[in-house]
């Protein structure tokens, strides 16, 4: 063992070593912070500077509302929700709605009306114009309450109206004035997003040297560098998934606080209604030795003809009063949980029998990221290193990014509930699985990696029975090993192709037992007993539900608009008459996803892979990927419908073979020294991964019900100021 002096010496000689290296990355770093300073200082804080010379006017004295009985604060009610001036012959560059910052936070919907030199009555929107919008305003955001109005010459009125549906009131006001000047305010997390983004772009920038670090001639470094890159990823999409604080379900003194016990360092707690318990009360049930929930149904439920019939249920539960458990199955006068066992058997049971208490669902979809997030980086740096030799470090943390990012995982962890954890879960599972398949094919000991990767593969039939297709890649990747150069005739070779199917089969025999156990058959989940918006054992296959579903997963151009986040839930036609179920999509992935446009080009990409290597391994993946990926999404459409969770299930089969198409197409351009075409490839990989990254964060800032925009909207209005700084 080292001694301190040794390691202090040590880690002297690296240093002095890398020196140069060192301050480079130093000075990169102090430049990097400073352009985002500037950023922060001059440009987000521009209304600061514009409106510091203004002569600030105070209405107060017109303002026409009740007030508090210290007379220093006026109240909005109901029955006076609006507040008016006449008179006022002035030209308005802002208005200042002072809120009283002490009340209960809540976002206000407001409307402004004023007449100028050019509109002596108040105008609205007509057939031919747009009238002033109405506008989101936060009692707690101070950025909000300023208001830039674009009047023309003096107004002489002006009308102040909230016209929110569901408003706490009284709402209490300090003051209101115009041409108030805007106190400059220093936002800390703008600044470091900017400099994170800064920081990406001179890092990513086409001259840089990480494209010169080919990973399989600097191994260490390479390594080091992916391993920085793929913790910070995890740290700042685990922030996110914290950030929506309403769906995670867990509390501290200073987090969730409202749901904090009062004495534990963090408690566990119930989020999302009763719907969103089901696989904590199957904890609870197997934990008491059955396998249908402990709920009893209502007994008018258990005397239907027909249970699937959502219309004549919502009917009986509205004449008895007495309520039923959706979107869970009904079978045989009991409530059953369809989705995969697998995560209950993981995280909720164990938790129960531990704790007593309901194991939060957030943190499974949350460990479920983290584990999909490493095992993909590291099946990504198996295929760069063994199967290619001109992967750089550019590149291949270019396309780690996109793989991740544009999966479909940022939704599931905008949404981590039990919808997502068996989604999440699954893809962990396949990422892994593949990755110890693909360790064990270079492995003396390949039975061991074999079995392993085996059983993770096994274990997505417990999550997500559809991504079993992932499967189907065993045939590329073994194929010649096994059949071609008949290896599985050998003692070595049978003990291996045994460890490959033995885990399937234990797995296979526990989910059959346990869909027998519940249903009287081995293959029936339950689904199709599912107590859902349409009844799921009349569904059957109708071909006339996949145009519909080809059109909106894959080529559907997304609605966008001129507020953050621009983008907006898309539209919905069909001439399918039938139902067709369908939540909020927001387009169509190869239009969306630009880095998927190289797909187009698949077949003179892998066209150049036949003639350059003997083995078609990586050529029969991305086939196998293509094919599968769309299975998955005409299989989605025909059980469940169209819905936004769902692109997860298939968008990483094609992303996985853009990313493989993108390293030959490297190995090509580099092979054959045409470095102004590499070069340009690397320009508009880009630029493609650039487009396809920032829909998707962008995806996760779209205002939606149950997420943080809808359960706490003053929360949501800090981001929106945050981003649109000119307004």
């Amino acid at each position: 063992m080292k001694s301190v002096d040794e390691i202090v010496t040590s880690w002297a000689d690296q240093v002095h070593q890398h020196r140069d290296s060192l301050l480079h990355v130093a000075k990169c770093t102090l430049i990097v912070l400073f352009i985002a300073a500037v950023l922060e200082v001059f440009i987000f804080n521009m209304n600061f500077f514009r409106s510091m010379g203004y002569d600030e006017v105070t209405l107060d004295g017109q303002i026409e509302l009740s007030q508090t009985d210290d007379g220093q604060l006026y109240r909005f009610t109901p029955s006076d929700n609006a507040v008016e001036f006449y008179g006022l012959n002035k030209h308005i560059d802002n208005l200042f709605i002072n809120f009283y910052p002490n009340q209960p936070a809540q976002d206000l919907t407001l409307k402004i009306w004023f007449s100028d030199d050019a509109h002596e009555t108040f105008f609205s929107s007509t057939e031919y114009t747009y009238g002033v919008p109405e506008i989101q305003v936060a009692t707690n955001n101070l950025e909000s309450q300023y208001l830039y109005l674009q009047t023309t010459g003096n107004v002489d009125a002006l009308r102040i109206e909230i016209v929110s549906e569901d408003v706490s009131y009284p709402v209490l006001l300090e003051s209101i004035s115009i041409n108030s000047p805007q106190p400059f305010a220093f936002n800390g997390m703008r600044f470091f997003i900017a400099a994170g983004i800064l920081a990406l772009i001179y890092i990513f920038r086409p001259k840089s040297s990480i494209y010169r670090c080919l990973i399989k001639e600097r191994p260490r470094k390479s390594k080091f560098s992916i391993i920085v890159a793929t913790g910070i990823e995890i740290v700042v999409l685990s922030a996110y998934l914290f950030f929506g604080s309403n769906l995670v379900g867990i509390a501290t003194s200073t987090y969730n606080s409202g749901s904090w016990d009062g004495h534990s360092i963090v408690n566990v707690y119930e989020t999302g209604g009763d719907n969103a318990q089901q696989y904590a009360e199957l904890a609870k049930a197997m934990a008491h030795g059955q396998l249908y929930l402990e709920e009893e149904p209502p007994q008018w439920l258990v005397d239907m003809e027909n249970p699937y019939d959502k219309g004549a249920r919502d009917e009986l539960q509205k004449q008895t009063g007495e309520e039923y458990l959706f979107d869970v199955a009904y079978y045989d006068g009991h409530y059953y949980v369809y989705f995969g066992v697998v995560p209950v058997l993981l995280f909720y049971l164990p938790f129960f029998l531990l704790t007593g208490a309901n194991f939060p669902t957030a943190i499974g979809v949350w460990l479920g990221f983290i584990a999909f997030v490493l095992g993909c980086t590291a099946l990504l740096d198996r295929f760069a290193r063994y199967h290619f030799k001109r992967v750089s470090l550019g590149l291949f943390l270019l396309l780690q990014i996109p793989l991740v990012m544009c999966s479909g995982v940022l939704y599931l962890i905008k949404f981590p509930t039990f919808y997502s954890l068996p989604i999440m879960l699954a893809l962990a599972f396949t990422v892994w699985g593949l990755y110890c398949w693909m360790r064990g094919r270079a492995s003396k000991s390949a039975w061991i990696w074999y079995l392993v990767g085996s059983l993770c593969m096994a274990l997505v039939a417990g999550c997500r029975p559809q991504l079993l297709v992932f499967s189907l890649l065993a045939f590329p990747l073994f194929w010649r090993k096994f059949i071609t150069e008949r290896h599985l005739f050998t003692r070595q070779g049978a003990k291996e192709f045994i460890c490959l199917l033995a885990p399937y089969a234990v797995v296979a025999l526990g989910i059959m037992y346990y869909n027998y156990a519940r249903f009287g058959s081995p293959l029936n989940f339950g689904a199709n007993y599912n107590l859902t918006v349409n009844d799921m054992t009349m569904r059957g296959t109708n071909p006339g539900r996949f145009l519909p579903a080809l059109f909106a997963y894959f080529l559907q151009t997304p609605t966008t608009t001129g507020v953050f986040p621009w983008i907006q839930p898309t539209t919905f036609d069909t001439t399918y008459l039938g139902q067709t179920i369908k939540e909020v999509t927001f387009g169509g992935i190869f239009v969306c996803l630009p880095v998927l446009w190289i797909l187009a080009f698949s077949r003179r990409i892998l066209a150049f892979r036949f003639r350059d290597r003997m083995t078609n391994t990586i050529a029969g993946v991305v086939i196998v990927m293509l094919v599968s990926g769309v299975v998955v999404a005409l299989l989605d459409a025909q059980m469940a419908g169209i819905l936004q969770r769902y692109f997860a299930d298939f968008t990483f089969m094609f992303l996985s073979a853009a990313v493989l198409l993108a390293f030959i197409s490297n190995e090509a351009l580099t092979k054959y020294k045409t470095t102004g075409t590499h070069e340009i490839f690397l320009r508009v990989m880009l630029v493609l991964v650039a487009v396809s990254v920032l829909y998707s964060v962008l995806l996760c800032f779209v205002p939606e019900t149950g997420w943080i925009s809808d359960i706490y909207p003053w929360a949501y209005q800090d981001i929106v100021e945050m981003v649109q700084f000119w307004t």
